[in-house]
Protein backbone atom coordinates (compact mmCIF):
# COMPACT_ATOMS: atom_id res chain seq x y z
CA UNK A 1 0.00 0.00 0.00
CA UNK A 2 3.08 2.15 0.64
CA UNK A 3 4.55 1.95 -2.52
CA UNK A 4 0.63 2.70 -4.41
CA UNK A 5 0.42 6.01 -2.44
CA UNK A 6 3.71 6.90 -3.62
CA UNK A 7 3.12 6.10 -7.02
CA UNK A 8 -0.14 8.37 -6.61
CA UNK A 9 1.91 11.23 -4.70
CA UNK A 10 4.19 11.50 -7.77
CA UNK A 11 1.23 11.10 -10.18
CA UNK A 12 -0.41 14.33 -8.99
CA UNK A 13 2.94 16.35 -8.56
CA UNK A 14 3.81 15.91 -12.47
CA UNK A 15 0.27 16.86 -13.33
CA UNK A 16 0.55 19.48 -11.02
CA UNK A 17 4.07 20.70 -12.68
CA UNK A 18 2.86 19.95 -16.52
CA UNK A 19 -0.72 22.08 -15.58
CA UNK A 20 0.73 24.67 -13.65
CA UNK A 21 -2.07 27.28 -14.67
CA UNK A 22 -5.34 25.20 -14.13
CA UNK A 23 -5.80 25.92 -10.93
CA UNK A 24 -4.45 29.29 -10.74
CA UNK A 25 -6.80 32.54 -11.07
CA UNK A 26 -6.99 36.78 -11.16
CA UNK A 27 -6.71 38.34 -7.76
CA UNK A 28 -10.26 39.92 -7.24
CA UNK A 29 -12.22 37.54 -9.90
CA UNK A 30 -13.88 33.73 -9.14
CA UNK A 31 -13.03 30.88 -11.55
CA UNK A 32 -15.35 27.68 -11.98
CA UNK A 33 -14.56 24.82 -13.92
CA UNK A 34 -18.03 23.90 -16.14
CA UNK A 35 -18.97 21.42 -18.37
CA UNK A 36 -17.88 23.43 -21.40
CA UNK A 37 -14.74 24.18 -19.96
CA UNK A 38 -13.35 26.93 -17.26
CA UNK A 39 -14.97 30.24 -16.73
CA UNK A 40 -13.55 33.22 -15.53
CA UNK A 41 -15.50 35.81 -14.10
CA UNK A 42 -14.67 39.82 -12.55
CA UNK A 43 -17.02 41.61 -11.50
CA UNK A 44 -16.80 45.20 -10.11
CA UNK A 45 -13.41 45.55 -9.91
CA UNK A 46 -10.72 48.26 -10.52
CA UNK A 47 -8.66 46.55 -12.98
CA UNK A 48 -8.82 49.53 -15.56
CA UNK A 49 -7.22 47.31 -18.21
CA UNK A 50 -6.79 43.60 -19.87
CA UNK A 51 -4.40 41.69 -17.26
CA UNK A 52 -1.59 40.18 -19.60
CA UNK A 53 -1.19 37.06 -17.25
CA UNK A 54 -4.77 35.34 -18.04
CA UNK A 55 -4.11 31.76 -17.90
CA UNK A 56 -4.67 30.13 -21.11
CA UNK A 57 -7.37 27.42 -20.31
CA UNK A 58 -10.32 29.26 -20.58
CA UNK A 59 -13.16 28.67 -22.65
CA UNK A 60 -15.52 31.68 -20.93
CA UNK A 61 -14.05 34.89 -19.71
CA UNK A 62 -16.82 37.77 -18.12
CA UNK A 63 -15.05 41.24 -16.96
CA UNK A 64 -17.59 43.45 -16.23
CA UNK A 65 -18.23 47.17 -14.44
CA UNK A 66 -14.29 47.01 -14.47
CA UNK A 67 -13.17 50.18 -16.05
CA UNK A 68 -11.32 48.86 -19.11
CA UNK A 69 -10.81 51.72 -21.43
CA UNK A 70 -9.68 49.70 -24.42
CA UNK A 71 -8.59 46.90 -26.20
CA UNK A 72 -5.19 46.56 -27.36
CA UNK A 73 -3.92 43.90 -29.38
CA UNK A 74 -3.96 40.53 -28.91
CA UNK A 75 -5.74 41.20 -25.81
CA UNK A 76 -6.64 37.33 -25.21
CA UNK A 77 -3.83 35.87 -27.62
CA UNK A 78 -2.69 33.36 -24.92
CA UNK A 79 -6.27 32.38 -24.42
CA UNK A 80 -6.82 30.26 -27.87
CA UNK A 81 -9.43 28.21 -26.61
CA UNK A 82 -11.86 31.08 -25.60
CA UNK A 83 -15.15 30.94 -27.01
CA UNK A 84 -16.97 32.86 -24.79
CA UNK A 85 -15.85 37.03 -24.40
CA UNK A 86 -18.17 39.28 -22.27
CA UNK A 87 -16.59 42.81 -21.49
CA UNK A 88 -20.36 44.49 -20.96
CA UNK A 89 -20.42 47.46 -18.96
CA UNK A 90 -16.79 49.24 -19.37
CA UNK A 91 -15.59 52.48 -20.76
CA UNK A 92 -14.37 51.38 -23.54
CA UNK A 93 -13.67 53.85 -26.13
CA UNK A 94 -11.00 52.06 -28.23
CA UNK A 95 -10.84 48.68 -30.01
CA UNK A 96 -7.50 48.09 -31.64
CA UNK A 97 -7.28 46.22 -35.79
CA UNK A 98 -5.68 43.20 -34.32
CA UNK A 99 -7.18 43.60 -30.57
CA UNK A 100 -9.31 40.10 -31.54
CA UNK A 101 -5.70 38.37 -32.74
CA UNK A 102 -5.54 34.55 -31.70
CA UNK A 103 -9.31 33.49 -30.98
CA UNK A 104 -10.10 31.40 -34.22
CA UNK A 105 -12.72 29.99 -32.03
CA UNK A 106 -14.54 32.59 -30.63
CA UNK A 107 -18.32 32.18 -30.96
CA UNK A 108 -19.90 34.94 -29.09
CA UNK A 109 -18.51 38.58 -28.06
CA UNK A 110 -20.56 41.11 -25.98
CA UNK A 111 -19.25 44.58 -25.43
CA UNK A 112 -22.90 46.30 -24.24
CA UNK A 113 -22.69 49.59 -22.42
CA UNK A 114 -19.49 50.73 -23.75
CA UNK A 115 -18.96 54.03 -25.11
CA UNK A 116 -17.22 52.49 -28.98
CA UNK A 117 -17.90 55.27 -31.32
CA UNK A 118 -16.69 52.99 -34.28
CA UNK A 119 -15.28 49.16 -34.70
CA UNK A 120 -12.46 48.10 -36.84
CA UNK A 121 -14.69 45.70 -38.17
CA UNK A 122 -11.92 44.04 -40.16
CA UNK A 123 -10.63 42.50 -36.60
CA UNK A 124 -13.39 39.77 -36.99
CA UNK A 125 -11.15 38.13 -39.75
CA UNK A 126 -9.56 36.76 -36.71
CA UNK A 127 -12.79 35.40 -35.10
CA UNK A 128 -14.09 33.23 -38.18
CA UNK A 129 -16.29 30.96 -35.97
CA UNK A 130 -18.29 34.00 -34.21
CA UNK A 131 -21.84 33.61 -33.81
CA UNK A 132 -23.18 35.88 -31.40
CA UNK A 133 -22.31 39.81 -31.30
CA UNK A 134 -23.89 42.44 -29.16
CA UNK A 135 -22.76 46.00 -29.73
CA UNK A 136 -25.83 47.59 -27.59
CA UNK A 137 -26.23 51.10 -25.92
CA UNK A 138 -22.29 52.19 -27.39
CA UNK A 139 -22.18 55.55 -29.77
CA UNK A 140 -21.41 54.14 -32.62
CA UNK A 141 -22.67 56.58 -35.75
CA UNK A 142 -21.56 54.88 -38.70
CA UNK A 143 -22.11 51.46 -40.23
CA UNK A 144 -19.44 51.21 -43.52
CA UNK A 145 -20.75 49.23 -46.49
CA UNK A 146 -18.24 46.06 -45.50
CA UNK A 147 -18.54 46.13 -42.36
CA UNK A 148 -20.04 42.67 -42.14
CA UNK A 149 -18.19 41.02 -44.92
CA UNK A 150 -15.70 38.97 -42.35
CA UNK A 151 -18.53 37.69 -40.37
CA UNK A 152 -18.77 34.90 -41.81
CA UNK A 153 -21.17 32.74 -39.29
CA UNK A 154 -22.58 35.29 -37.66
CA UNK A 155 -26.77 34.72 -36.92
CA UNK A 156 -27.22 37.54 -34.04
CA UNK A 157 -26.17 41.35 -34.40
CA UNK A 158 -27.45 43.14 -32.23
CA UNK A 159 -27.00 47.11 -33.18
CA UNK A 160 -29.61 48.78 -30.96
CA UNK A 161 -29.31 52.07 -28.80
CA UNK A 162 -26.51 53.25 -31.03
CA UNK A 163 -26.09 56.56 -32.73
CA UNK A 164 -26.62 55.23 -36.27
CA UNK A 165 -28.27 57.62 -38.97
CA UNK A 166 -27.54 56.81 -41.79
CA UNK A 167 -26.34 53.75 -43.72
CA UNK A 168 -26.67 51.93 -46.41
CA UNK A 169 -28.63 48.68 -47.53
CA UNK A 170 -25.61 47.29 -49.43
CA UNK A 171 -24.02 46.46 -45.51
CA UNK A 172 -26.38 43.65 -45.39
CA UNK A 173 -26.07 42.57 -49.51
CA UNK A 174 -22.32 42.79 -48.80
CA UNK A 175 -23.02 40.12 -45.81
CA UNK A 176 -22.18 36.79 -46.60
CA UNK A 177 -25.29 34.92 -44.63
CA UNK A 178 -27.58 37.26 -46.50
CA UNK A 179 -26.13 36.21 -49.57
CA UNK A 180 -26.96 32.87 -49.13
CA UNK A 181 -30.05 31.57 -50.57
CA UNK A 182 -32.95 30.13 -49.00
CA UNK A 183 -32.58 26.76 -49.95
CA UNK A 184 -28.68 26.55 -48.49
CA UNK A 185 -30.23 27.52 -45.34
CA UNK A 186 -33.09 25.24 -45.59
CA UNK A 187 -31.22 22.21 -46.26
CA UNK A 188 -32.06 19.31 -44.59
CA UNK A 189 -34.80 20.53 -42.62
CA UNK A 190 -32.40 22.89 -40.78
CA UNK A 191 -33.30 26.70 -40.80
CA UNK A 192 -30.78 28.48 -39.33
CA UNK A 193 -32.31 32.23 -38.61
CA UNK A 194 -30.15 35.34 -38.36
CA UNK A 195 -31.47 38.04 -35.56
CA UNK A 196 -30.80 41.87 -36.35
CA UNK A 197 -31.67 44.66 -33.75
CA UNK A 198 -31.20 48.10 -35.00
CA UNK A 199 -33.95 49.88 -33.17
CA UNK A 200 -33.24 53.03 -31.06
CA UNK A 201 -30.77 54.67 -33.48
CA UNK A 202 -31.20 58.35 -34.63
CA UNK A 203 -32.11 57.43 -37.95
CA UNK A 204 -32.16 60.62 -40.31
CA UNK A 205 -35.42 59.47 -42.91
CA UNK A 206 -34.01 61.72 -45.65
CA UNK A 207 -33.18 60.14 -49.79
CA UNK A 208 -29.58 58.88 -48.17
CA UNK A 209 -31.78 55.91 -46.21
CA UNK A 210 -33.88 54.96 -48.99
CA UNK A 211 -32.10 51.59 -49.61
CA UNK A 212 -31.85 50.54 -46.25
CA UNK A 213 -35.70 51.62 -45.32
CA UNK A 214 -37.00 49.32 -48.15
CA UNK A 215 -34.45 46.58 -47.20
CA UNK A 216 -35.93 47.05 -43.78
CA UNK A 217 -39.71 46.76 -45.20
CA UNK A 218 -38.87 43.66 -47.17
CA UNK A 219 -36.79 41.87 -44.71
CA UNK A 220 -38.53 37.85 -44.15
CA UNK A 221 -37.38 34.59 -42.54
CA UNK A 222 -34.69 33.99 -42.18
CA UNK A 223 -33.52 37.17 -41.54
CA UNK A 224 -35.42 38.47 -38.25
CA UNK A 225 -36.10 42.26 -36.69
CA UNK A 226 -35.77 41.71 -33.18
CA UNK A 227 -37.99 45.09 -33.05
CA UNK A 228 -39.82 45.71 -36.86
CA UNK A 229 -40.76 49.26 -35.63
CA UNK A 230 -37.68 51.29 -36.88
CA UNK A 231 -38.68 54.97 -36.05
CA UNK A 232 -37.05 58.68 -37.80
CA UNK A 233 -35.55 60.68 -35.49
CA UNK A 234 -35.07 63.49 -38.41
CA UNK A 235 -36.27 65.60 -39.76
CA UNK A 236 -38.23 67.80 -38.54
CA UNK A 237 -41.44 66.69 -41.07
CA UNK A 238 -40.34 63.19 -40.32
CA UNK A 239 -39.69 62.78 -37.45
CA UNK A 240 -41.67 60.14 -34.64
CA UNK A 241 -42.75 58.47 -37.69
CA UNK A 242 -42.33 54.05 -38.44
CA UNK A 243 -40.51 53.74 -41.41
CA UNK A 244 -43.49 51.72 -42.84
CA UNK A 245 -45.29 55.18 -42.69
CA UNK A 246 -42.78 56.95 -45.11
CA UNK A 247 -42.18 57.29 -48.41
CA UNK A 248 -38.59 58.57 -49.42
CA UNK A 249 -37.01 60.34 -52.68
CA UNK A 250 -34.23 59.50 -54.60
CA UNK A 251 -31.33 62.09 -53.89
CA UNK A 252 -30.46 64.73 -56.23
CA UNK A 253 -28.04 67.22 -56.60
CA UNK A 254 -28.66 71.00 -55.87
CA UNK A 255 -30.08 73.14 -58.45
CA UNK A 256 -29.37 77.32 -57.08
CA UNK A 257 -31.25 80.32 -58.57
CA UNK A 258 -31.98 83.77 -57.70
CA UNK A 259 -34.87 86.14 -58.24
CA UNK A 260 -31.92 88.88 -59.03
CA UNK A 261 -29.28 88.38 -60.77
CA UNK A 262 -28.51 92.41 -61.39
CA UNK A 263 -29.24 94.78 -58.45
CA UNK A 264 -28.44 98.66 -58.47
CA UNK A 265 -28.41 100.38 -55.15
CA UNK A 266 -27.43 103.78 -53.35
CA UNK A 267 -24.79 104.30 -51.32
CA UNK A 268 -25.89 103.11 -47.66
CA UNK A 269 -28.52 101.68 -48.86
CA UNK A 270 -29.24 98.05 -46.43
CA UNK A 271 -29.54 95.38 -49.32
CA UNK A 272 -30.57 91.45 -48.82
CA UNK A 273 -28.94 89.00 -51.32
CA UNK A 274 -31.43 86.00 -51.78
CA UNK A 275 -31.09 82.37 -53.60
CA UNK A 276 -33.05 79.29 -53.39
CA UNK A 277 -31.54 75.97 -53.49
CA UNK A 278 -33.60 72.82 -54.12
CA UNK A 279 -31.44 69.49 -53.26
CA UNK A 280 -32.24 66.16 -51.87
CA UNK A 281 -30.67 66.03 -49.20
CA UNK A 282 -30.29 69.51 -47.68
CA UNK A 283 -27.31 71.73 -49.37
CA UNK A 284 -25.18 73.48 -47.65
CA UNK A 285 -24.84 77.12 -48.96
CA UNK A 286 -21.91 79.28 -48.76
CA UNK A 287 -22.00 82.92 -49.92
CA UNK A 288 -18.37 84.55 -51.73
CA UNK A 289 -17.14 87.95 -52.76
CA UNK A 290 -14.67 88.22 -55.40
CA UNK A 291 -14.12 84.55 -54.61
CA UNK A 292 -13.82 84.56 -51.25
CA UNK A 293 -15.60 83.14 -48.78
CA UNK A 294 -18.37 85.21 -46.83
CA UNK A 295 -17.81 84.58 -42.76
CA UNK A 296 -19.63 86.29 -40.07
CA UNK A 297 -22.50 88.14 -41.96
CA UNK A 298 -26.12 87.81 -41.09
CA UNK A 299 -26.73 84.92 -43.44
CA UNK A 300 -30.37 82.70 -42.85
CA UNK A 301 -31.51 79.99 -43.97
CA UNK A 302 -35.54 79.36 -44.40
CA UNK A 303 -36.96 76.26 -45.06
CA UNK A 304 -39.53 77.13 -47.85
CA UNK A 305 -40.64 74.08 -48.42
CA UNK A 306 -39.32 70.33 -47.86
CA UNK A 307 -36.96 70.36 -51.20
CA UNK A 308 -35.96 74.08 -51.07
CA UNK A 309 -33.66 76.13 -48.91
CA UNK A 310 -33.60 79.93 -48.98
CA UNK A 311 -30.76 81.63 -48.06
CA UNK A 312 -30.40 84.94 -47.44
CA UNK A 313 -27.58 87.36 -47.21
CA UNK A 314 -27.61 91.10 -45.47
CA UNK A 315 -25.26 93.29 -45.88
CA UNK A 316 -25.74 96.60 -43.84
CA UNK A 317 -25.28 100.57 -45.15
CA UNK A 318 -23.38 99.49 -48.65
CA UNK A 319 -19.37 101.34 -49.47
CA UNK A 320 -17.84 101.76 -52.28
CA UNK A 321 -16.41 98.62 -51.90
CA UNK A 322 -18.83 96.65 -51.50
CA UNK A 323 -19.76 96.79 -55.58
CA UNK A 324 -19.25 93.59 -57.64
CA UNK A 325 -20.47 90.03 -57.92
CA UNK A 326 -21.47 88.09 -55.51
CA UNK A 327 -21.66 84.17 -55.50
CA UNK A 328 -24.20 81.82 -53.62
CA UNK A 329 -23.03 78.21 -53.94
CA UNK A 330 -25.05 75.32 -52.78
CA UNK A 331 -23.80 71.26 -52.08
CA UNK A 332 -24.40 67.85 -51.29
CA UNK A 333 -22.74 64.94 -51.67
CA UNK A 334 -24.03 64.32 -55.02
CA UNK A 335 -23.25 67.71 -56.97
CA UNK A 336 -22.93 71.49 -56.21
CA UNK A 337 -24.89 74.27 -57.91
CA UNK A 338 -23.78 77.85 -57.83
CA UNK A 339 -25.42 81.19 -58.89
CA UNK A 340 -24.29 84.88 -58.91
CA UNK A 341 -25.70 88.41 -58.09
CA UNK A 342 -24.23 91.43 -59.36
CA UNK A 343 -24.83 94.60 -56.68
CA UNK A 344 -23.86 98.16 -58.27
CA UNK A 345 -23.42 100.82 -56.17
CA UNK A 346 -24.89 104.36 -57.37
CA UNK A 347 -22.44 107.04 -55.98
CA UNK A 348 -24.68 109.97 -57.05
CA UNK A 349 -27.55 108.78 -55.49
CA UNK A 350 -28.27 111.49 -52.71
CA UNK A 351 -30.07 108.74 -50.19
CA UNK A 352 -29.46 109.53 -47.29
CA UNK A 353 -27.16 107.48 -44.99
CA UNK A 354 -28.93 105.37 -42.05
CA UNK A 355 -28.85 107.54 -39.11
CA UNK A 356 -27.90 105.02 -36.73
CA UNK A 357 -24.53 104.18 -38.67
CA UNK A 358 -21.45 106.04 -38.18
CA UNK A 359 -18.97 106.41 -41.28
CA UNK A 360 -15.29 106.57 -40.21
CA UNK A 361 -12.76 107.46 -42.55
CA UNK A 362 -9.90 106.19 -43.36
CA UNK A 363 -7.37 108.40 -41.52
CA UNK A 364 -10.15 108.86 -38.58
CA UNK A 365 -8.52 107.55 -35.06
CA UNK A 366 -10.84 104.32 -35.05
CA UNK A 367 -9.42 102.48 -31.67
CA UNK A 368 -9.93 98.66 -31.93
CA UNK A 369 -8.40 96.54 -29.54
CA UNK A 370 -7.88 92.95 -30.13
CA UNK A 371 -6.06 90.26 -28.28
CA UNK A 372 -5.78 86.04 -28.70
CA UNK A 373 -8.44 84.84 -26.76
CA UNK A 374 -8.11 81.57 -26.82
CA UNK A 375 -5.24 78.41 -27.98
CA UNK A 376 -6.34 75.33 -29.47
CA UNK A 377 -4.45 72.67 -30.85
CA UNK A 378 -5.60 73.41 -34.10
CA UNK A 379 -5.26 77.49 -34.14
CA UNK A 380 -6.78 80.60 -32.50
CA UNK A 381 -9.36 81.96 -31.11
CA UNK A 382 -9.12 86.07 -31.82
CA UNK A 383 -11.31 88.14 -30.05
CA UNK A 384 -11.71 92.57 -30.48
CA UNK A 385 -14.16 95.66 -29.59
CA UNK A 386 -13.99 98.60 -31.29
CA UNK A 387 -14.68 102.48 -29.77
CA UNK A 388 -17.66 103.52 -32.07
CA UNK A 389 -20.66 104.92 -31.63
CA UNK A 390 -22.84 101.79 -32.80
CA UNK A 391 -20.61 98.53 -32.13
CA UNK A 392 -23.80 96.52 -33.05
CA UNK A 393 -23.81 97.80 -36.46
CA UNK A 394 -20.48 97.82 -37.11
CA UNK A 395 -18.87 95.54 -39.62
CA UNK A 396 -15.24 94.30 -39.62
CA UNK A 397 -12.55 93.30 -42.09
CA UNK A 398 -9.75 90.57 -40.94
CA UNK A 399 -6.85 90.62 -42.67
CA UNK A 400 -4.60 87.63 -42.20
CA UNK A 401 -1.66 85.34 -43.81
CA UNK A 402 2.02 85.07 -43.53
CA UNK A 403 3.51 87.77 -41.96
CA UNK A 404 6.39 88.12 -44.83
CA UNK A 405 3.33 87.75 -47.99
CA UNK A 406 2.13 91.34 -49.03
CA UNK A 407 -1.07 90.02 -49.91
CA UNK A 408 -3.46 88.94 -47.16
CA UNK A 409 -6.30 86.81 -46.73
CA UNK A 410 -9.93 88.90 -46.51
CA UNK A 411 -12.78 87.91 -44.02
CA UNK A 412 -15.58 89.82 -43.98
CA UNK A 413 -17.22 89.94 -40.47
CA UNK A 414 -20.73 91.24 -40.02
CA UNK A 415 -22.14 93.18 -37.42
CA UNK A 416 -22.34 92.27 -33.74
CA UNK A 417 -19.55 89.57 -33.78
CA UNK A 418 -16.16 90.05 -32.12
CA UNK A 419 -14.63 86.99 -32.47
CA UNK A 420 -13.19 84.70 -35.02
CA UNK A 421 -11.06 81.36 -35.10
CA UNK A 422 -8.13 80.36 -37.28
CA UNK A 423 -7.61 76.53 -37.73
CA UNK A 424 -5.09 74.32 -39.59
CA UNK A 425 -2.33 76.84 -39.32
CA UNK A 426 1.14 75.82 -40.24
CA UNK A 427 4.08 74.42 -38.03
CA UNK A 428 6.89 77.23 -37.70
CA UNK A 429 5.46 79.90 -39.56
CA UNK A 430 5.34 83.57 -38.75
CA UNK A 431 1.44 84.95 -39.11
CA UNK A 432 -0.12 88.30 -38.73
CA UNK A 433 -3.41 89.11 -38.86
CA UNK A 434 -5.08 92.83 -38.66
CA UNK A 435 -9.03 93.62 -37.64
CA UNK A 436 -10.09 97.01 -39.34
CA UNK A 437 -13.51 98.70 -40.02
CA UNK A 438 -14.94 97.27 -43.12
CA UNK A 439 -13.30 100.45 -45.25
CA UNK A 440 -10.63 101.03 -44.15
CA UNK A 441 -6.93 99.67 -44.46
CA UNK A 442 -5.19 97.91 -41.88
CA UNK A 443 -2.86 99.24 -39.73
CA UNK A 444 0.20 98.85 -37.40
CA UNK A 445 -1.57 99.14 -34.37
CA UNK A 446 -4.57 96.99 -35.01
CA UNK A 447 -2.44 93.82 -36.02
CA UNK A 448 -0.77 90.59 -34.19
CA UNK A 449 2.10 88.81 -34.97
CA UNK A 450 2.70 85.36 -33.95
CA UNK A 451 4.63 82.39 -34.69
CA UNK A 452 4.12 78.52 -34.78
CA UNK A 453 6.09 76.13 -33.18
CA UNK A 454 6.78 72.45 -33.47
CA UNK A 455 6.88 70.99 -30.26
CA UNK A 456 5.09 67.91 -29.46
CA UNK A 457 4.03 67.56 -25.80
CA UNK A 458 3.67 64.10 -24.45
CA UNK A 459 -0.15 64.34 -24.30
CA UNK A 460 -0.29 64.75 -27.89
CA UNK A 461 2.15 62.38 -28.76
CA UNK A 462 -0.61 60.61 -30.94
CA UNK A 463 -1.52 63.66 -33.12
CA UNK A 464 1.08 66.37 -35.33
CA UNK A 465 -0.44 69.12 -33.56
CA UNK A 466 1.27 72.79 -33.07
CA UNK A 467 1.06 75.43 -30.43
CA UNK A 468 1.99 79.69 -30.95
CA UNK A 469 5.35 79.51 -29.14
CA UNK A 470 6.00 83.23 -29.54
CA UNK A 471 3.47 85.93 -29.40
CA UNK A 472 3.39 89.66 -29.14
CA UNK A 473 2.42 91.35 -25.89
CA UNK A 474 0.03 93.39 -28.58
CA UNK A 475 -2.26 90.61 -28.25
CA UNK A 476 -3.77 92.51 -25.40
CA UNK A 477 -3.03 96.06 -26.31
CA UNK A 478 -3.31 98.09 -29.42
CA UNK A 479 0.51 99.01 -29.46
CA UNK A 480 2.41 99.22 -32.23
CA UNK A 481 3.01 95.43 -33.23
CA UNK A 482 6.49 94.55 -32.52
CA UNK A 483 6.83 96.23 -29.41
CA UNK A 484 7.48 93.35 -26.62
CA UNK A 485 7.90 90.10 -27.71
CA UNK A 486 6.98 86.86 -25.44
CA UNK A 487 7.26 83.34 -25.31
CA UNK A 488 4.92 80.52 -24.36
CA UNK A 489 7.18 79.68 -21.35
CA UNK A 490 7.52 82.78 -20.41
CA UNK A 491 6.08 84.12 -16.87
CA UNK A 492 2.78 85.19 -16.31
CA UNK A 493 3.98 88.46 -15.22
CA UNK A 494 5.44 89.04 -18.74
CA UNK A 495 1.99 90.14 -20.45
CA UNK A 496 0.66 92.20 -17.48
CA UNK A 497 4.49 93.77 -17.31
CA UNK A 498 3.99 94.52 -20.77
CA UNK A 499 1.13 96.14 -20.27
CA UNK A 500 2.26 98.50 -17.60
CA UNK A 501 4.93 99.71 -19.84
CA UNK A 502 2.51 100.03 -22.25
CA UNK A 503 0.29 102.22 -20.52
CA UNK A 504 3.28 104.24 -19.08
CA UNK A 505 4.69 104.77 -22.92
CA UNK A 506 1.05 106.12 -23.98
CA UNK A 507 1.27 108.31 -20.69
CA UNK A 508 4.24 109.60 -21.79
CA UNK A 509 3.87 109.87 -25.48
CA UNK A 510 6.59 108.46 -26.37
CA UNK A 511 7.25 106.29 -29.50
CA UNK A 512 9.33 104.00 -30.56
CA UNK A 513 11.44 103.68 -33.67
CA UNK A 514 9.85 101.79 -36.58
CA UNK A 515 13.48 100.10 -36.94
CA UNK A 516 13.21 99.02 -33.69
CA UNK A 517 10.02 97.74 -33.99
CA UNK A 518 10.87 95.95 -37.54
CA UNK A 519 14.12 94.37 -35.69
CA UNK A 520 12.17 92.77 -32.93
CA UNK A 521 10.02 90.76 -35.56
CA UNK A 522 12.56 89.99 -37.63
CA UNK A 523 14.63 88.38 -34.99
CA UNK A 524 11.94 85.96 -34.24
CA UNK A 525 12.68 82.44 -34.37
CA UNK A 526 9.62 80.14 -33.88
CA UNK A 527 11.13 77.49 -31.99
CA UNK A 528 14.28 79.18 -30.36
CA UNK A 529 13.88 80.35 -26.91
CA UNK A 530 17.13 80.43 -26.64
CA UNK A 531 17.19 83.19 -29.93
CA UNK A 532 14.86 85.09 -28.11
CA UNK A 533 17.03 85.79 -25.53
CA UNK A 534 19.78 86.49 -27.48
CA UNK A 535 18.09 89.22 -29.63
CA UNK A 536 16.87 90.80 -26.87
CA UNK A 537 20.07 91.52 -25.17
CA UNK A 538 21.01 93.36 -28.96
CA UNK A 539 18.05 95.46 -28.53
CA UNK A 540 18.63 99.02 -27.62
CA UNK A 541 17.53 100.11 -23.75
CA UNK A 542 14.55 101.33 -24.78
CA UNK A 543 13.23 98.20 -24.38
CA UNK A 544 15.56 95.97 -22.86
CA UNK A 545 14.20 96.59 -19.34
CA UNK A 546 10.57 94.87 -20.41
CA UNK A 547 11.70 92.47 -22.51
CA UNK A 548 14.25 91.54 -19.17
CA UNK A 549 11.11 90.89 -16.77
CA UNK A 550 9.49 88.18 -19.37
CA UNK A 551 12.18 86.31 -18.08
CA UNK A 552 10.73 85.60 -14.41
CA UNK A 553 7.25 83.55 -13.00
CA UNK A 554 5.45 80.60 -13.64
CA UNK A 555 4.80 79.28 -17.48
CA UNK A 556 2.10 81.57 -19.46
CA UNK A 557 -0.70 79.60 -20.34
CA UNK A 558 -2.76 81.02 -23.83
CA UNK A 559 -6.67 79.04 -23.38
Amino acid sequence: MDVFYLVCNVALVVFCLVTPGSQTCLTGCSCTDEALGRSLLCMETSMGHIPKDIPGDFTKIRIENSHLTELPRRSFSNVSALEFLWLNFNDITLMNIKSLEGLGNLTELRLQGNKLRSVPWTAFQDTPKLKILDLKHNHLDVLPENALRHLLELTYLDLSFNQLNVISKDVFFNWPLYRRSEKTWGKDGVVSNVVLALHDNQWLCDCRLKGFVEFIRGVSPPIILMNSYLMCSGPTSKAGKFFHEIQLKTCTPPVASAPQSNITLPLGANVTLTCSVKARPDPTIQWMYSLKIIKGFAVTETQTDEETVSSQLVIPSLHLADGGLYTCMANNFIGNSSVTIMVNIDSNSSAPMPPSIRRLSSDENSYIEIRIAKQTVYGITLEWSAATDNPAETWFTIHFGRYDSPKKDSIYIGPGINSYSFSDLFPVTKYEVCVTLKNQSPRVDQCIVFVTGSDISEMEQRERLIHIVVIVCAMVLAVPAGMFACTTEARFSCVERCADVWKKHRLRGENLQEGVRQGTFDSLQAASDEGLCRDSEEKPKTTQKSEDKCKGGSPAQLY
